[in-house]
């Protein structure tokens, strides 16, 4: 048996599945394509996370798009973190292509035009249903990691969360979790110290400037209501294909802060809310994360470790995650470990340092009879990768070369009107973008201060009005000689004494 028919026997023994699975293109021998050697991806297996790598313009966000629509097809929700702007044209029908339609003749597929259900979201100012949370869902510990304080302001922070539970004072925003920092140092210190001990105004002060810095980079945008409901991303249409979601991230690359903070409330909140799946063959939910290395910039080691640990358990509700970036060394090792798929594109070998890093890039996938792994890196063309997945028995399938298939969905974006319709016509945007700005603990202590400085007010002048009887009282029994002079006998006495002397 020769070369070719050894690894087109190794392919379809490799990429058959029985269960339900989606079609990324074909298998490739050197430049060759092997017609009928799909590569096919076990739904069942998806929810193992995945990475998609590559320097920039080798065809990674259209990779993205063909695992969204495809999903989207086998009725599974998406959610898209769109960083560069250019995923909207899924809600369009690719124009169609005679390049298109040679690649899909070299692969054997046929090729259907078509747009896709989407929404469009977003957590700044940007046009789309807005997506928020409160502080309360936070909770005292995620917001102590996101912030990254020490012990004793984690403890600080867990203790006005007591209190504010106590008192029945909702923190739904930052002036609610500003304002109850103030008050624990300042007219509240001694209800405080009372209550729960002594708070340190140093570490509220060190407290309030981190919270400060996640306030600049947009974070009163996204902190407050009406709260996201994240059953909201797994809806499928009338046809019975699943949303896709796509969040628009373009003006956040410059506050990788907010970008943490967000995706890792996302996260727990899918994990909290989402029950176990245990085997149903098919995940509940995939997000794809473009331009992964922003949630991990300038990331804390307790943030890093609480996203490792997530990444771990959330598999178990159904949910895949998968981080597109332009190299695999973006990801902390310990989570690139925790990857089932496996989606590289082409490296550029510009200098020393760019040949180290491909051949890193290569160990960290399985070796092969057919492709030297370094060596190929270099040789990709646009749409074609290295593919490795797990198989159903959760085995890694053998590394092959692809020629991907062509999006179905317009590779553009939308334009400002299509955009526009696109929202407008958003059942969740009215639902999530009305104003709410309920009372809660900034009104609630405002308010609190307000009547104990009355009070104080009223107390102060309750005694000045005191003090003033009193001296008035004073001065009228002051001193009994002055009574004696100013008396009527007296002042009688006087003047008989004066009509003597004048005499």
């Amino acid at each position: 048996m020769d070369t070719k028919e050894t690894f087109f026997k190794d392919i379809n023994e490799g990429y058959k599945t029985k269960g339900e699975y989606i079609t990324l293109g074909a298998a490739m021998l050197g430049e060759e394509t092997i017609t009928d050697s799909f590569v096919n991806i076990p739904l069942k297996t998806l929810n193992r996370h995945g990475l998609i790598a590559g320097a920039t313009g080798t065809g990674k966000t259209k990779t993205l798009q063909i695992l969204a629509e495809n999903l989207s097809e086998k009725g599974i929700p998406v959610l898209l973190m769109d960083v560069k702007g250019d995923l909207s044209g899924l809600a369009k029908a690719s124009p169609g292509h005679p390049k298109i339609d040679e690649r899909h003749e070299k692969i054997g597929l046929p090729f259907e035009a078509k747009g896709f259900p989407v929404e469009i979201l977003t957590i700044s100012e940007q046009d789309g249903t807005r997506l928020r949370a409160t502080i309360s869902e936070f909770g005292p510990v995620l917001l102590s990691r996101i912030l990254d304080l020490t012990e004793t302001q984690s403890g600080i922070v867990a203790v006005l969360f007591k209190y504010c539970d106590d008192n029945k004072l909702p923190l739904l925003d930052l002036k609610d979790f500003k304002k109850v920092l103030q008050y624990a140092t300042q007219e509240g210190k001694k209800e405080m110290e009372a209550e729960y001990g002594r708070i340190s105004t140093s570490s509220t002060g060190s407290i309030l400037r981190k919270i400060v810095e996640i306030e600049q980079q947009g974070g009163d945008l996204f902190f407050g209501e009406r709260s996201f409901e994240v059953s909201d991303l797994t809806r499928i249409d009338d046809n019975g294909r699943g949303l896709i979601s796509v969040l628009r991230l373009t003006d956040i690359q410059d506050r990788p802060k907010l970008f943490s903070t967000f995706m890792l409330q996302l996260l727990a909140e899918i994990y909290d809310t989402f029950p176990e799946q245990g085997d149903s063959g098919r995940p509940e939910l995939i997000l794809f994360i473009d331009e992964a290395h922003l949630i991990f910039k300038e990331a804390s080691k307790a943030l890093l470790n609480q996203i490792e640990s997530i990444v771990k358990l959330i598999r178990s509700k159904g949910i895949g995650i998968y981080f597109v970036t332009q190299n695999p060394k973006d990801v902390p090792s310990d989570v690139l470990s925790q990857l089932g798929l496996k989606i590289q594109h082409a490296l550029r070998a510009f200098t020393a340092k760019d040949r180290k890093a491909i051949k890193l890039t290569a160990e960290n996938y399985p070796d092969s009879n057919y492709y030297d792994t370094a060596e190929v890196l270099t040789q990709l063309g646009i749409g074609e990768a290295l593919v490795s997945c797990l198989n159903e028995k959760g085995i890694p399938t053998p590394l092959a070369r692809t020629m991907l298939r062509a999006p179905m969905s317009r590779m553009d974006i939308l334009t400002k009107e299509e955009l526009s319709t696109l929202i407008s016509n958003s059942k969740l945007a009215k639902k999530y973008n009305e104003e709410i700005d309920r009372e809660s603990a900034y009104e609630i202590l405002n308010k609190k201060i307000d009547k104990a400085e009355e009070i104080e007010a009223k107390e102060k002048e309750t005694k000045a009005k005191v003090k003033r009887k009193t001296s008035s009282r004073k001065s009228k029994r002051a001193n009994p000689f002055i009574k004696v002079l100013t008396s009527a006998t007296f002042m009688r006495g006087v003047l008989g004494i004066l009509k003597k002397v004048m005499r």
